[in-house]
């Protein structure tokens, strides 16, 4: 049955979705498989600094000789635990929030609502670097943090979901034949909302793994995680480098992958919410 469902949204997939897919998939195997597929070790020097992509090394070395190719795909790693965690954490959480305050109604649907508008009008980032400053960076805290504000769109997106799904008459009726609130929100409204939840995961996913690199850019990230952000970071701050030739490969492949990794979260999500939603192909 989950093949035939896999089938089923690859063949509802554009050719730009499926690309994404793809990439997607290749990352993913990447991460997965990084103490496989590189040869060098992604934490000390294992050659000469600097050295241009090549032989030994695929994509060169840093300054201090640590093999890229290695950090790359170790960096991958982080990239998708930051984008799945926070995606998790924060979709799982807007989810519960919007279908209480949408199914409830009432007081704690408006005092819900005004929280949800403060945390979507809250200067996101600031507040996300003193918070990552003040609470450390390790990658936990980091997906803490970055789930703490980004719970608030999904949030929104379920509650007029299930605004709109309350007032079918199945769920009516389901209500006058004695259904708890606990049964018409698990076996009538979760299957409604899991297709245009996933859709905002993936949304998720990709905003948290640009911020992880953001705040890793401005050396707030985990210093021991070798997060494509850091690569950056430590590329930028070498005396000289646009001056050199070495931003050719330092700079220039972890910025690649980074791209390429937003980039298929954005395709594959732009199809599956046309996918979950036929209204969006029709506009």
């Amino acid at each position: 049955m989950f093949l035939l469902k896999i089938s089923k949204i690859w063949q509802e997939l554009t050719a730009f979705g499926r690309v994404g897919l793809v990439i997607l998939l290749l990352l993913i195997f990447m991460a997965v498989a990084a103490p496989y597929i590189t040869w060098q070790p992604h934490n000390i020097s294992s050659g000469p600094s600097l050295k241009p992509p090549g032989g030994a090394h695929l994509l060169g070395t840093d300054e201090l000789g640590v093999d890229l190719w290695s950090q790359i795909c170790y960096g991958a790693r982080v990239s998708l635990i930051v984008g799945l965690g926070t995606a998790l954490l924060a979709g799982l959480g807007g989810a519960i929030v919007g279908t209480f305050a949408g199914y409830r109604g009432g007081w704690t649907e408006r005092v819900l609502m005004r929280l949800i508008d403060i945390m979507i009008v809250m200067p996101d980032l600031p507040v996300m670097v003193i918070l990552a400053a003040f609470f450390g960076s390790s990658l936990r805290n980091i997906i803490i943090v970055l789930a703490l504000f980004s719970w608030s769109h999904p949030a929104r997106i379920v509650r007029a979901q299930v605004l709109a799904l309350k007032e079918q008459g199945y769920i009516k009726m389901a209500r006058i034949y004695g259904g708890g609130d606990l049964y018409i929100i698990f076996k009538h409204l979760l299957p409604e909302l899991i297709p245009i939840l996933a859709v905002s995961m993936i949304r998720l996913a990709g905003m948290a793994i640009v911020t992880e690199a953001g705040l890793s850019f401005l050396g707030l990230g985990d210093p021991t995680s070798r997060s494509w952000g850091l690569i950056i970071n430590h590329a930028l701050n070498f005396s000289g480098i646009y001056f050199t030739p070495f931003w050719k490969w330092w700079l220039f492949y972890p910025w690649l992958f980074l791209t390429l990794l937003i980039t298929a979260l954005a395709l594959l999500g732009r199809d599956l919410e046309r996918i979950a939603d036929p209204r969006v192909a029709k506009g």
